[in-house]
């Protein structure tokens, strides 16, 4: 049996740290994208809640609270929480029957007031029947990624409770595309800053069942959404909506194909918009929208000002997209379209693509000169959490990183991170083979490679940096490194 421990000094009251430990959405927010796990169920309690996870190949994680090893912050002597006797803690261990006698796994959460400067050491002892070398290779990744995320989620919810919007307190808010890689992030992050999240979807029995299957879990809630008719009583208790539901653009852009994708999206966004508009409770419409746009050939920097490309298919169709909203604008709701670049989290298409590209030395899409307008997805879930609270944001609102580059040098800090192992650091950018556009043509027609994956999209996130809005991860290589676990923790001991 082996033993290790990561710590991290966190600059936030024990109080808030552990809170937000305790708060739904903290399970989802702690995943690496790149161990390729899906979250099941989520505790409802740190004493004795049970979280289920399905990893690769389809095994199922249960990860079981132990109430004996469960050691809650109490009210000190100035009313702050802390423990006095020792840190507080809570503790999981794997009740999957064969996997836990097998792997013996235990993690210990615990948490030690730093004192007079108001911070929090967090140490993670785990332990396994797995050798320590082994234990360590397999942890310092995820754990890394663990530590950067609560720092960065931690500072966010700070930032938040600056905004204006927050002081009205906890939200009910509905969401679309909720179980897609941006919905599922932006949930989580909805809850843990303390509001009311509502999952929107066509079919949600199933999700029902699998995200309630077990007992000592947290509860979600889904509600039935039809786009095309959706219910009147629909939005009655919520009061901001997320619509991000829209079939994938990415595909050869045959008439079927682009069909689907502006019929998934300019009228379900105009129906909802309706009823958001009708619905009186409701204040705030937030739309997701995209770069595209601006057409794929905006080599000069645009910005929010910018008119739509009408010679561009997607341009044409995400015009119509935006102007779907219109209802809700002329019901005096605050509006927003997120017009998103391109998202980078580990685990999605794009990303793992990408990568594997990179890994087997393929370099730029054609010239690569062209601009590649990337958003890291903290930066993305932030800038939807700062459109629903905020009141000075409104309109269309670029999502895309400062530190824009093109693709030539997108695909070289790809390979310097994630590239092929066996080639050195610093050789792996150098070494890459250029990809034709012939490729792109091959598997996405001339019209789609040329607005998809050969675009020239130098889009800046003016409206975003005139606030003064902070991002996470501006600079590429510090987004990839996070999203890939390239960023190891430290084990303290083993």
């Amino acid at each position: 049996m082996s033993e290790t421990v990561f710590e991290q000094t966190l600059d936030h009251p024990i109080e808030q740290v552990w809170g937000v430990h305790a708060t739904p959405g903290i399970v989802t927010r702690l995943t690496p994208g790149f161990t390729r796990v899906r979250l099941l169920q989520e505790a409802g309690n740190l004493k004795s809640g049970l979280t289920r996870m399905r990893f690769p190949g389809g095994v199922v994680w249960e990860g079981k609270h132990d109430p004996g090893f469960y050691r809650p912050l109490v009210a000190a002597s100035d009313g702050r929480l802390a423990h006095v006797d020792s840190p507080a803690q809570f503790s999981d261990v794997c009740a999957t029957p064969g996997v836990g006698s097998t792997f013996g796994w235990r993690h210990v959460h615990s948490f030690q007031d730093v004192g007079a400067g108001g911070g929090t050491i967090l140490r993670d002892r785990i332990t396994t029947n797995a050798p320590s070398f082994v234990a360590d290779q397999l942890l310092k990744g995820v754990f890394g990624y663990r530590q950067t995320q609560l720092a960065g989620d931690l500072k966010h919810l700070q930032q938040a409770r600056g905004w204006a919007g927050e002081s009205t307190g906890e939200m009910t808010i509905a969401v679309t595309g909720a179980t897609g890689a941006v919905g599922t992030q932006l949930c989580a992050l909805l809850q843990l800053a303390g509001h009311r999240v509502i999952r929107l979807s066509r079919n949600p029995q199933p999700l029902i069942d699998e995200a309630n299957a077990r007992p000592g879990g947290a509860a979600v809630h889904y509600r039935r959404w039809d786009p095309d008719h959706p219910a009147e009583d629909l939005l009655a208790d919520v009061d901001a909506v997320v619509h991000l539901a829209g079939s994938s653009i990415a595909g050869r852009f045959t008439d079927e194909h682009l069909a689907k994708v502006a019929g998934s999206r300019i009228e379900p966004t105009r129906k909802l918009s309706e009823l958001a508009a009708r619905t009186d409770r409701v204040h705030t419409f937030v739309s997701a929208s995209a770069v595209g746009f601006y057409g794929p050939d905006a080599s000069e920097p645009v910005d929010e000002s910018a008119p739509a490309d009408e010679s561009s298919t997607l341009g044409r169709i995400v015009r119509d997209w935006e102007a779907a909203t219109e209802p809700a604008v002329a019901a005096g709701l605050r509006v927003v379209q997120v017009r998103t670049g391109l998202v980078m989290a580990a685990g999605t298409a794009l990303l793992d693509l990408l990568t594997a590209q990179a890994k087997l030395g393929g370099g730029a899409l054609g010239s690569g000169q062209q601009f590649f307008p990337w958003i890291a997805m903290n930066d993305l879930v932030d800038i939807y959490h700062r459109a629903l609270t905020d009141p000075m944001l409104h309109g269309p609102v670029n999502a895309v990183a400062p530190g824009i580059v093109r693709n030539q040098e997108f695909m070289a800090t790809l390979a310097e991170v994630g590239g092929n192992p066996l080639i050195p650091r610093g050789l792996r950018g150098k070494l890459q083979v250029p990809v034709p556009a012939a490729g792109p043509r091959l598997l996405l027609g001339e019209d789609g490679a040329a607005e998809l994956a050969l675009a020239d999209q130098n889009v800046r996130p003016t409206v975003l940096t005139d606030m003064g809005h902070e991002f996470r991860t501006p600079e590429l290589a510090d987004a990839l490194r996070h999203e890939l676990g390239k960023n190891p923790a430290r084990a303290l001991q083993s």
